[in-house]
């Protein structure tokens, strides 16, 4: 690449995260609200509809059980037909099951609608991940990433506050609270599909925002020249699936997405256990959670901007969470609990734009398609495994604190998978270079 080729890149890669950032960040900010509003209904469905802490954490669970299933076959479809028609269909879909949730009548439905809800949104993140890979060199995916984990975050502190404000609608038009929330949330979500539809370029030669040259050079970075790409998936199950690092980056992300939906999915009941009444009070106090949550986002890519070891980073906040989690048990301090939580937010969340560094590093074309978005269902499904343990020890113990001895011990598990990967990186490096694929593909640009 040129030094005048090279000089453009800076500037087209701050044009198109000013530009794309507010149409995915959106997107995203949405699945977040309609993912976790739920946690807000928690006891006004017990009290409405008769839906006990266990038959809750299962329902809670199951949407990432859909979700993690069709990560893979929905991330397929969208390399074949285009983030912006794709991204559209799964927030127009997720938008009305999410206003269908207003419809729970009992712990079937509730069921039902939580599978539907993790179906149709399923694929929605690695797509944002893949689009990463499309338009960002891996110098700035860690930076974009960071910036597109702030939605969430966004959604914890402006969304629960809202949710609650929702809440308080309770008995108008004949409807409860919870059913207003699930509604108008829904309705909303279906709207940012539109404007997905409308607003999003596939890839930088599709932006009439980017000149030409700039949609050049925004591509040929974004490929990169280390990353094992393919044409497709069969005979290359192992690049896409079975490489060790990728394995260990999905364990990893199990453990994380196990602790964080364990605790976030709870949390609003945790704080009405400690005295909160007003649904108002504890959307307002759980959604401070996510300025933490902010925090990190933006911290943790500036420390590997500035001083890089990726790895390094990600062990920190594993052991800061395991720190956090014991500090949790050993305390009876209601207000020092809740800012402990807080804290764990801040490294729970902060780790990800790095994790999702490593692995965008390792794959591209096809294979990143089909890879993030297996490291996501893999990883995903410790969204299953943390509400549903969870609800099984708050009913067994009749306590919402008993579960985080298994929280803590998650957080070890995840402390100690962090040297392994940091092996499994380095072997990989030693080894026989790039894997190849069993197509005889080299690195492609990566279109869908």
């Amino acid at each position: 690449m040129t030094e005048a080729t090279a000089a453009e890149h800076e500037p087209a890669t701050r044009k198109a995260m000013v530009r794309l950032l507010p149409i995915i960040g959106l997107a995203y900010f949405m699945s977040y609200v309609d993912r976790t509003n739920v946690a807000l209904a928690k006891t006004a469905l017990e009290a409405d509809v008769g839906i006990s802490a266990a038959a809750y954490g299962l329902g809670a669970g199951l949407f990432f059980a859909s979700y993690a299933l069709l990560e893979v076959p929905s991330n397929l479809v969208l390399y074949r037909v285009g983030p912006r028609v794709w991204i559209t269909r799964i927030a127009i879909t997720w938008g009305a099951v999410s206003a269908a949730m207003m419809f729970v009548s009992n712990e079937a439905s509730f069921y039902v609608l939580r599978l539907l809800l993790g179906a149709a949104e399923a694929g929605l993140f690695p797509a944002l991940m893949y689009m990463v890979t499309l338009w960002f060199s891996q110098k700035h995916r860690v930076t974009m990433v960071g910036l597109i984990y702030t939605a969430p975050c966004i959604a914890i502190f402006i969304g629960s506050p809202v949710g609650g404000a929702l809440m308080e609608l309770d008995g108008a038009g004949g409807l409860h609270g919870w059913q207003w929330m699930f509604l108008i949330e829904g309705i909303v979500t279906i709207l940012v599909g539109g404007l997905v539809w409308f607003t999003l370029p596939d890839r930088p030669r599709d932006a009439k925002w980017l000149t030409p040259q700039e949609a050049a050079v925004l591509s040929e970075r974004a490929v990169g020249n280390d990353a094992p790409s393919a044409t497709r998936v069969r005979g290359n199950l192992r690049l896409a699936f079975g490489r060790p690092v990728i394995l260990v980056l999905a364990a990893i992300y199990f453990v994380n997405q196990a602790i964080s939906s364990g605790v976030g999915f709870n949390f609003p009941a945790v704080l009405q256990a400690l005295g909160l009444e007003s649904s108002f009070l504890i959307g307002v106090v759980a959604g401070s959670g996510g300025l933490a949550g902010l925090a990190g986002v933006l911290l943790f890519p500036w420390l590997n901007r500035r001083y890089g070891h990726e790895v390094l980073l990600i062990g920190i906040c594993a052991a800061a969470t395991l720190l956090i989690m014991t500090g949790f048990l050993l305390s009876t301090d209601a207000v020092w609990r809740v800012v402990l939580i807080f804290l764990s937010s801040f490294f729970a969340l902060g780790t990800l734009p790095l994790f999702w560094s490593v692995a965008m590093s390792r794959m591209s074309g096809l294979l990143a398609a089909a890879g993030l978005a297996f490291i996501n269902m893999l990883g995903i499904t410790g969204g299953f495994v943390g509400p549903f343990v969870y609800g099984r020890i708050e009913d067994a113990t009749g306590s919402l604190f008993a579960p985080y001895y298994v929280i803590a011990a998650a957080a070890c598990a995840g402390l100690g998978l962090v040297p392994v990967l940091a092996v499994v990186i380095r072997r990989e490096k030693a080894g026989s270079g790039t894997p190849t694929a069993a197509d005889g593909s080299v690195p492609e640009p990566a279109q869908p």
